[in-house]
């Protein structure tokens, strides 16, 4: 959490925290002399701050039932099967190593690569092979198919 905010606080100009601090201590200061209670020092309210957490929701398990022909593996089967995946988003994951290839892809110490300076929900763990029968009654047998368990990597 320290780098992550470290970061955080190196995006900003000094007259930027600058400001941010003067703003907190005048926000900490009123609710100071309102009793404590009235202004609290962040606000939890706000439409703003409730559609971005609508936006962002975390990394976890999702599940969809769907025909082996809709996998897009090439497989022709009126079978269907539990697909699991992952799906959201991993901003609390924010490593040493992501900080780091962001501040390269700023400084342009790395040009043309297509790198990720942030975390992907992906699978952890896969669920068992799945098997079935193709519609010309072939048994096939497709292994890390379905996902078991998601995290931030």
């Amino acid at each position: 959490k320290g780098i992550w905010m470290l970061s955080l606080l190196e995006s900003y100009t000094e007259g930027e925290i600058r400001q941010l601090i003067s703003a907190l201590v005048e926000r900490y200061s009123q609710a100071m002399n309102s009793g404590g209670h009235e202004l609290p020092l962040f606000p939890r309210t706000g439409s703003r701050r409730k559609r971005a957490r609508a936006r962002h929701k975390p990394c976890a398990l999702k599940e969809l039932e769907v025909s082996v022909s809709d996998l897009g593996l090439g497989y022709e089967s009126d079978e269907t099967v539990l697909f699991r995946y992952c799906s959201g988003t991993c901003e609390a994951a924010v490593r040493s190593y992501d900080l780091s290839l962001k501040s390269m892809r700023s400084k342009r110490r790395i040009k043309k690569e297509k790198v990720r300076a942030r975390p992907c929900c992906r699978p952890l763990a896969y669920d068992d092979d799945v098997s079935f029968l193709d519609t010309y009654n072939r048994y096939y047998t497709v292994n890390e198919l379905s996902a078991k368990e998601c995290g931030c990597v």
